[in-house]
C-alpha cells in the first residue's frame, strides 16, 4: 500500500520505524457531498501519522461530487476511488469499502467531516499501548455548521479543553444501552473485529447504535479525553432527518433494540434499555409512527410494565393525533435561538 501522506520519519530507523507503525484505513463515504468532501479528504492526507490508506466511496452522488473527488485523486493518486451508479446505502458501502481495506484499525470517515492533523496518531498510538479486548478508540469533536463555525462540542469542555464529565470507557454495554454518548465520526475501529462481526448491517438504515451493542458486548471501549475531530451538522445530517414522519431510522431502532435485549445479561442492563426504549417510544409518536411506537410498547413490556406517562403516549398512539408539525416548529425554534460563534480554523 502507498499512504496517502507522505509523512515519513527524520529519524535514522525512518524506513523501519514507518513499516512497524500499523496501517490505517480511512473509509471515506460521499454522498451529494460537492461542498464538502474535498476539504473532508485533504484532512485525511494532512495527517502527520504515516501509514494511511484512503478508500473513498461516491454512493451515486446527483450533485459535482464526483467530478470534485476525480480532480482530488489526480493530485493524489494514491487514494482508492470507487463510484457506485445507485445509492447502495451508507452500510452496504462501508462495507465496500471494509472489503477492500488493508489496515489493522478503520476510521469510517463521512465526507462532510474533518479529521484535525493528529487525528490519527493519537489514536493508533493508543491502541497499540491497549492490552486487553479493546475494539474502539474514540475522543471529544466540535460540531461545526455548513459554513464552518462551531456550535458546539460533543462533550463540554473547560479552559483547558478537557472534558466536565465523566465519559464511559471500557466496559460501556450497559452506557452503550442508557444514553448516546459516543461522536460516532471520532471513532477508530479494529478491522478484525469489524470482520468478525460481519461489518455493518445491511438491513439497517444507519451504523452506529448497532454496532456499538454488538461490539460492545464482547469488546472495550477507550477514550482519548481531547477534541480530534470536526463533525458537521447540516439539516440533511441523519441526525436531523428523525423528526420527519417517513424516515427509516426508527424502524432500524427497533431491531437494534431487539437485538440488544437478546444481549441483555443482568437486572441493570435490562433497566437501562427499557429507559432507552421509553425515549424511543416519545419519538416515534412525534413523527406520527404510532406503529412502530406501540411495537416499541411490547418490547418495554417484555421488560417491565410501562409507567403512567408511557402507557398513556401508548394509547394516543391508538388514535394518531396530529402531533409532527409542533413538534417540527419546537426543534427549528430551538435550533435559530442556539448561539453561532466563528468558524474554526483548522490548523
Amino acid at each position: 500500500m502507498n499512504s496517502v501522506t507522505g509523512q515519513l520519519s527524520p529519524l535514522p530507523m525512518g524506513a523501519h520505524l514507518n513499516r512497524i507503525k500499523p496501517w490505517v484505513t480511512v473509509i471515506c463515504i460521499s454522498y451529494n457531498h460537492q461542498a464538502y468532501v474535498e476539504q473532508a479528504l485533504q484532512s485525511v492526507v494532512d495527517q502527520t501519522y504515516p501509514n494511511v490508506e484512503l478508500i473513498v466511496i461516491d454512493n451515486g452522488s446527483t450533485d459535482g461530487s464526483v467530478a470534485t473527488i476525480e480532480g482530488f485523486v489526480r493530485k493524489n493518486p494514491s487514494v482508492r476511488f470507487i463510484k457506485n451508479l445507485a445509492n447502495l446505502g451508507l452500510n452496504r458501502a462501508f462495507n465496500q469499502g471494509l472489503a477492500l481495506a488493508g489496515g489493522r484499525y478503520i476510521i469510517d470517515l463521512s465526507a462532510d467531516d474533518v479529521l484535525l492533523p493528529n487525528r490519527i496518531s493519537r489514536q493508533a498510538d493508543l491502541f497499540e499501548r491497549l492490552s486487553g479486548p479493546y475494539a474502539v478508540v474514540f475522543s471529544n469533536a466540535v460540531y461545526i455548521d455548513a459554513q464552518g463555525r462551531e456550535t458546539g462540542s460533543h462533550y463540554p469542555v473547560g479552559s483547558d479543553g478537557r472534558t466536565l464529565t465523566r465519559v464511559p470507557s471500557g466496559d460501556v454495554f450497559k452506557s452503550v444501552l442508557t444514553a448516546y454518548f459516543i461522536c460516532t465520526p471520532t471513532m477508530m475501529m479494529r478491522r478484525d473485529v469489524l470482520v468478525e462481526l460481519g461489518g455493518y448491517d445491511e438491513s439497517l438504515s444507519y451504523e452506529d447504535f448497532d454496532f456499538w451493542v454488538r461490539s460492545s458486548r464482547l469488546y472495550y471501549y477507550a477514550f482519548i479525553d481531547e477534541v480530534l475531530t470536526c463533525k458537521r451538522v447540516l439539516p440533511t445530517s441523519l441526525s436531523a432527518q428523525v423528526s420527519q414522519p417517513e424516515n427509516p431510522l426508527l424502524r432500524s431502532t427497533l431491531i437494534v433494540c431487539r437485538k440488544a435485549f437478546d444481549r441483555c445479561q443482568t437486572r441493570d442492563e435490562y433497566r437501562a434499555l427499557a429507559n432507552r426504549i421509553r425515549t424511543f417510544i416519545r419519538k416515534a409518536f412525534y413523527v406520527e409512527q404510532f406503529e412502530l411506537a406501540l411495537q416499541f410498547g411490547q418490547l418495554l413490556q417484555e421488560i417491565e410494565r410501562p409507567d403512567l406517562l408511557t402507557n398513556l403516549i401508548l394509547q394516543l398512539s391508538r388514535l394518531h393525533p396530529p402531533v409532527n408539525q409542533l413538534y417540527r416548529q419546537y426543534l427549528k425554534y430551538s435550533y435559530l435561538n442556539r448561539p453561532h460563534p466563528s468558524p474554526v480554523k483548522f490548523v
